[in-house]
């Protein structure tokens, strides 16, 4: 009867380390931080863009978003965790873009042709913020547009 009970309590223990596992796996999660090096982007309105989300150059990705925060002069101050693999160039062009018409944010970084790299803790000053689709409709439907 022992024996019987040591093995489902194993089993049983098995299935919760494998169930959490799978969960922080699928949120995209890391157990141990995010390995890589911390650089910095500021934009005049991120649009819905969270931490986690990915970072990718030409469709790939090559980090994450670790945290938003708010500058003194009211600017949202985005930090990446980006591969170390990846070398930024000081002039690479860091924009907020969605995936699909109303799906997740995510950051895009079109590299610069500077020779000059980015490095641990600098901040890429040539950003493009989101943008807001609800902004550009109403201004359609009121008749605001400018062509």
């Amino acid at each position: 009867m022992k024996r019987l009970e040591v093995f489902v309590g194993l089993f049983v223990l098995v299935g919760i380390l494998s169930l959490a596992y799978i969960s922080v796996r699928f949120a995209k999660m890391e157990l141990f931080g995010m390995r890589g090096y911390r650089v910095y982007a500021e934009f005049v309105k991120v649009g819905g863009l969270k931490p986690g989300a990915p970072v990718e150059i030409a469709g790939v990705q090559v980090g994450r978003v670790k945290r938003i925060t708010l500058t003194e002069d009211y600017l949202a101050r985005v930090e990446m965790i980006i591969d170390h693999k990846v070398k930024l160039q000081k002039d690479a062009i860091v924009s907020i873009k969605t995936k699909g018409l109303i799906g997740e944010k995510y950051i895009e970084i079109t590299p610069g042709g500077s020779e000059d790299l980015v490095a641990e803790g600098e901040t890429l000053r040539e950003t493009e913020s989101a943008v807001d689709i609800e902004e550009i409709i109403s201004k359609f439907v009121f008749g605001k547009v400018q062509q």
